[in-house]
């Protein structure tokens, strides 16, 4: 690694201040900093040391998500076999599903990577490592046939647009892959919606139908797949989404290592079986009648609670905030489902709905509780009068 490090150090040379390639060098940093850990210390102050920062906190994000990308890439190989009647194989699947999902990460962080860069160039500061998990996220919450440039242009108006414009990473006040999934989902609504975009090359294939389960329950039927199915995630659906089973070992990755806030996503699952047991209690339709435990398993409830609400950027930053955010995000993806049957999956609409509201949650949140200290601050002084 030494000899990596001095290699390095002499390509580094020309990207210093005042050489020729100065104006490039927050692109070169980029390179150094993800190989290693930055080399410049502090040499006055106190300051906390610690052995996590933006690049490794992104990574153990990075690494949660393998379990359900492993498994959704696996899923959509079975998806099309399995429909088709046809004989096959684990690596059959698994390799059908790679060559449709690794392009489309390719074209994510290709695109993503390159704005980010842009920018970091043009305004002179380092390239920060946000992107690395929303170059990961949104290609597992895209369809798996979407064409790729369809994905390019949602991936450059999630940067641009919804996190770039705001001033980069740590200033977007709106989560990144889910801007560009509701880009997507209403600059493109055919290639989003229907039941054929969910199961590999189904749009080529008459016996394909490919029709989720919630998308079952909003047309009145109630679906075929037993709760073994729906919690594996051997259903059709978005490529990270399905299998709540990985994406629960996913969650425990970033509770165990901190990373992720337990309170938000218990919150979600709380405010989403609330919700689904009120609605079995009323059971007007086939949405309302389905099991409040099943809508914890499907869609992308599960996946969105524990990768997207979570992010610290978006969402609430006080520990009783993050309760009411989560719990409100779980009761407006189960309304959405049942209330608008256009368009039955909601925890997208939630999760953007109370990113706008977390600074007002957290403001309400610390506000009462300074009223409180004012008040025993108060009483105090009485006692002691």
């Amino acid at each position: 690694m030494s000899f990596l490090r001095n290699k390095i150090d002499q390509l580094k040379k020309p990207f210093e201040k005042g050489e020729k390639w100065e104006k490039m060098a927050p692109a070169f940093n980029a390179l150094d900093t993800f190989l290693f850990v930055p080399n410049h210390t502090t040499k006055k102050g106190a300051h906390i040391r610690d052995a996590v920062d933006l690049k490794r906190t992104m990574i153990v994000v990075v690494l949660a998500l393998l379990p359900a990308l492993f498994y959704g890439i696996y899923n959509t190989g079975y998806q099309h076999f399995s429909q088709l009647g046809e004989a096959f194989t684990f690596m059959d699947a698994f390799g059908h599903g790679a060559l449709k999902i690794l392009p489309m990460i390719a074209v994510s962080y290709i695109v993503g990577l390159a704005i980010e860069f842009a920018f970091a160039i043009y305004r002179g500061h380092e390239v920060n490592e946000g992107y690395l998990v929303s170059g990961m996220l949104i290609p597992m919450i895209m369809p798996v046939d979407i064409p790729l440039w369809m994905l390019a242009v949602s991936v450059a108006f999630a940067v641009v647009i919804g996190k770039e414009a705001f001033g980069g990473t740590g200033m977007n006040i709106l989560n990144p892959a889910l801007l560009a999934r509701a880009f997507a989902f209403f600059a493109y609504p055919t290639y989003m919606s229907g039941n054929k975009v969910w199961v590999s090359e189904a749009t080529n294939v008459d016996a394909i139908s490919g029709e989720t389960i919630l998308g079952t329950l909003a047309a009145g039927h109630q679906p075929t797949y037993d709760m073994w199915s729906m919690f594996a995630g051997s259903i059709p659906g978005s490529i990270g989404e399905t299998s709540t089973l990985w994406i629960l070992v996913g969650a425990a990755i970033l509770i165990l290592t901190g990373v992720g806030s337990w309170r938000i996503m218990a919150g979600g699952f709380i405010g989403a079986a609330i919700m689904g047991l009120l609605f079995n209690a009323w059971g007007a339709n086939a949405l309302m009648s389905f099991e409040w435990t099943s809508h914890l398993l499907v869609g992308g409830l599960a996946f969105g609670v524990v990768f997207m609400a979570t992010d610290p950027v978006s969402a609430a930053q006080t520990t009783r905030g993050k309760w009411i955010y989560g719990i409100l995000i779980g009761v407006f993806s189960i309304m959405i489902r049942v209330f608008n049957p256009a368009y039955p999956e909601g925890v997208m609409l939630a999760i953007l709905l109370m990113n706008v509201f977390a600074p007002t949650i957290d403001h309400y949140v610390i506000e009462a509780s300074v009223k409180r200290r004012k008040k025993r601050l108060a009483a105090t002084k009485i006692k002691s009068a």
